[in-house]
Formats: structure tokens, sequence, C-alpha cells
């Protein structure tokens, strides 16, 4: 059975959400374990620093992405 998929314009905001989660991830781990190394507890450090930076990356994420396409159309040949 196909699962179904979200209309088209869940893209606007989907986009930046998955975005903004995976790089908030990354650069709370980077971040926590270059302060603190393989810490006790470092798990639960990381997890808390990653929900932090997620509820501020994804509405910047949302607000800045219509902002980031335009200039890289700016920088971009369109395609033909």
């Amino acid at each position: 059975m196909a699962r179904r998929k979200l209309p088209a314009r869940a893209q606007v905001i989907l986009t930046p959400m998955i975005l903004s989660l995976l790089m908030s991830g990354v650069v709370s781990a980077v971040a926590t374990l270059t302060a603190t190394g393989l810490a006790p507890g470092v798990t639960g450090t990381i997890l808390h620093a990653w929900g932090l930076s997620y509820v501020i990356a994804c509405p910047t994420a949302i607000v800045v992405l219509p902002l980031v396409r335009r200039i890289v159309g700016l920088l971009v040949e369109s395609p033909a």
C-alpha cells in the first residue's frame, strides 16, 4: 500500500524544518563535543543543546530561506 504524500505546498515549510533539524543537530553535537569532549552525560547535553538550537533555527530558516533562494537565483544561471 502506497503512503499518501503531503501536498506540494507543504514543501515551503517542510524543507526548512528538515534542513534546520539536521543542521542544528550536527552543529550542536560538534560544538558540545568540542567544548566537553566525551564526558559522562554528554548525550543529554547534546540533546538539550539541539532542542534549544532547533527552536531558534527552524523559524529562522523559514523566514530566511526565500531570501537565500533569491540570492542564489542572482548568482546561478537559470536552466534552459
